[in-house]
Order: structure tokens, then sequence, then C-alpha cells
């Protein structure tokens, strides 16, 4: 096994201009917002280094999941499997049953159609060590339906033993590696891969598995957010608290376990609109778990979604597309000045 070391600490970089480009890595990165390179990339060579049983595997994809940064660092434990994700997934399964723990990744459409149930039967029904890690989840592509990952949590959710996690920075994508690595049983990541932005260092975030976490108080409105979204979140918190409307902020990044018990404790606090916001369709992901939540323990606020539509999206600018399709932090702020 290799006993590379690897210097993976990176710097923040601060855009300094707005990224307007369809190209899939395009930046999600505001302007002016510090960003980390390649994080996930960097965390796993890093675990590498203190675990030999870490390996790698690839659909062909590494430059664009940034899985080339391990493969670099321990070129004896990186698998290039082909455009193969079926082929992906049995290997990671293999492996698993071998006593490794690979991390599999590929575009989160191809896992989640492509693969399904291979992930279902060889990986989830057998409650193996895998940890799918994929790019590209909702819209953060702007190369059009064949790539953009709107219905991945909502596929995923159903599936027994899997758990689910949506990060929401380069931080929390750090700390999230050696968490999922640690758990026992098969994960679904979503991964926010190229310069990813740095968000949640001013909040003094720990993430832990299974646990939401209040970034941000307020006596308005309650937004309950996961993955990019809990950035435009907290941006257009601060935006309405301009307007005098006071924001508090959930964060929850684990999709599956729901920390129903913060939710519940949270949407409880009288007297405020509770919003779901969340870089996925309206149909099947955090909304609708929170919603189910909500109701099945009679908690009954007045509740509203920050949602994708329940469409095919178009291709374009990334820019351009958030704020047509609702996600932008402008049309977050818009959507909640309208409900009030």
């Amino acid at each position: 096994m290799s006993t590379t070391n690897t210097n993976t600490a990176q710097a923040p970089v601060v855009v300094k201009k707005k990224l307007t480009t369809s190209a899939m890595i395009a930046s999600i990165a505001s302007e002016g917002q510090a960003t980390k390179s390649a994080p996930f990339g960097h965390a796993l060579a890093t675990l590498a280094d203190q675990r030999s049983d870490i390996v790698g595997l690839s659909a062909d994809l590494s430059k664009y999941t940034d899985l080339h940064i391990f493969a670099k660092a321990h070129p004896d434990r990186f698998y290039q499997m082909g455009m193969a994700e079926q082929l992906l997934m049995s290997a990671a399964a293999g492996m698993a049953r071998e006593g490794f723990v690979p991390f599999a990744t590929t575009y989160a459409v191809f896992a989640s159609r492509r693969a399904y149930d291979f992930i279902c039967m060889a990986i989830a029904e057998e409650n193996l060590n895998v940890k799918i890690v994929c790019g590209l989840p909702g819209l953060t592509t702007g190369y059009g339906p064949s790539h953009q990952a709107t219905d991945d949590l909502a596929i995923f959710r159903a599936m027994p033993n899997l758990m689910i996690i949506d990060p929401c920075d380069a931080l929390e994508i750090e700390q999230a590696v050696p968490a999922i690595a640690a758990h026992q049983g098969p994960v679904y990541m979503r991964l926010l891969r190229g310069n990813v932005p740095l968000v949640l260092d001013e909040y003094g975030y720990k993430f832990e598995i299974g646990k939401a976490k209040t970034l941000r108080t307020g006596n308005d409105i309650l937004i309950i957010s996961t993955g990019l979204m809990t950035m435009r979140a907290l941006e257009a918190a601060k935006e309405l608290q301009a307007d005098g409307v006071d924001v508090a902020v959930l964060h929850v990044p684990t999709i599956k376990p729901l920390d129903e018990q913060t939710i519940l404790a949270e949407a409880r606090k009288p007297g405020r609109l509770v919003i779901t916001a969340e870089n996925h369709s309206i149909i099947g992901g955090l909304g609708e778990a929170v919603a189910t939540v909500l109701l099945r323990n009679g908690v009954t606020p007045t509740f509203r979604q920050i949602a994708l539509p329940d469409a095919f999206l178009d291709a374009g600018a990334l820019p351009t597309l958030h704020d047509r399709y609702g996600i932008s932090t402008q049309a977050v702020c818009a959507q909640i000045k309208g409900w009030l």
C-alpha cells in the first residue's frame, strides 16, 4: 500500500469575477466568495495517508469528481473502471466484501439512473461499506437534463440501509469524508466539486452524521435547508435582515436518517413561517420529508417549499438557470417577500 505523504491543506481563494460559463466544471461561487479547490479529493487523499483500507474508484470521471487528487497521491489504490457505472458499483461491492472501504465516484445522474439496481442489490441489501460520492447534484451544471441530477434524493431515499448526505460547502465536505468513512454501511453523498465555496467556517460549524444544526436564529422565518441551498439561505437571511425580516437557518446535511427531533423542536416555535430549501426537485426530497415529519407529529406551521420544479430543466449558464428556477439568492429573497 502507498505511504505517500500528501500536503492537502488548501488556502481559500476569493472569486473575483462572477462565472457565467455553462461548462460542466462551472463554479457555483458568488463574486467575492472564498473557495477551496477540490476539497473532496484532498480530504480523501489525507484520509488514505492514515488508513490503508481506503480505495478510490471512478467511472472515467476522476477529473470531474476531484478523485484525480487521490489518484495522484495513491495510484496503487485508484481504479479506473471506464464508462460503466454498473461495473463500478459491482467492483466497489466486491472490494467492500474483502475489507476495503471503497469510495466510488461518478455523476449523480449516472449513479441514480444507470446503476440503481446494482447499488440496491449488490451494496444496500448486503449493507456493504461502500461510499458513493457523486458530482453534479441538482442544478450545478448547465449541460441540461442528461447531467442534472434533480431527482436523485427522491430515487435514493426509499432504498433501505442507504445513508444520504448533502454537504453545503468545502468545509463540510472535508469534515464529511472521514465521518462517512468511519460509518459502517453504505452512504450516498452529493458532491460539490472544483472551486467549492467556503461558508460554514464563519459559524464554527462541525459536521455530525444525522445532526441538523441551527446556523442562525430568527423570529419571523425558519428556513430548513440542505446542500448548496444552505449558503443561499444564509445569504438571503442577511439581505432580508436589512428589510427588517428576521430569518433563522437550520442546516440539514443528512437527508437520511433525518434529524426529526431538531426539526420538530425548531418548527414548534410559534409565529414563524417554515420554509424548506433544496437543490432538488420539489418532488421527493427534503421538503416532502420535512412535511411528512411535521404532519405525522401534529406540528402545523405555515409551510412553503423552495425547490426546483417538477420538470426537465434547460441548459445554459448557471447564474441564469439559478435565477430562472428560483434557487439564486435574489430569487429566494423575492419568493420569501412574496409569501410575506
